[in-house]
């Protein structure tokens, strides 16, 4: 985040230097208030935009093509198809709020699916139920 913020404040700066340079030499001679008003607004947009990105998206690690749960594991435990993507993103690192947003469900839903892969998985936290569902091979 800090990364980010100081990337931010770097890309103002050299917004602002950008736009006073064009503002001075070119824009204000020769064009329209409303040029100018639409450059900045457009520069800004797009801007925000970037920033957006860079600080919502969150990319998820490969997965090995060639791996496949073991269904007769996931049967045998009880674990739902739903419970199973909910393993996967928290493998993944993303938190039951982040979880929920990917699956669109509430993230009340997602503590009851990760209570409930803790139990089938005998797990007390997530590093254990990660570890536990590599072992058994529903995790590659």
């Amino acid at each position: 985040m800090r990364k980010t913020t100081i990337l931010y404040g770097v890309a103002m700066a050299a917004l602002l230097f950008v736009l006073k340079f064009i503002e001075y030499q070119f824009i204000i001679r020769d064009l329209s208030e409303e040029f100018y008003i639409g450059f900045i607004a457009l520069l800004f947009t797009s801007l925000g935009i970037w920033i957006g990105w860079k600080l919502t998206h969150r990319p998820l690690l490969p997965q090995s093509p060639d791996f496949h749960p073991d269904a007769t594991t996931l049967e045998a435990l009880g674990i739902s198809k739903r419970e199973h993507e909910v393993l996967v993103l928290i493998a993944h690192g993303l938190s039951n709020r982040e979880i929920a947003e990917k699956l669109f469900l509430s993230p009340h839903t997602i503590k009851s699916h990760s209570s409930s892969l803790f139990l089938k998985l005998n797990a007390r936290r997530r590093t254990e139920a990660i570890k536990r569902a590599q072992e058994l091979r529903i995790l590659g």
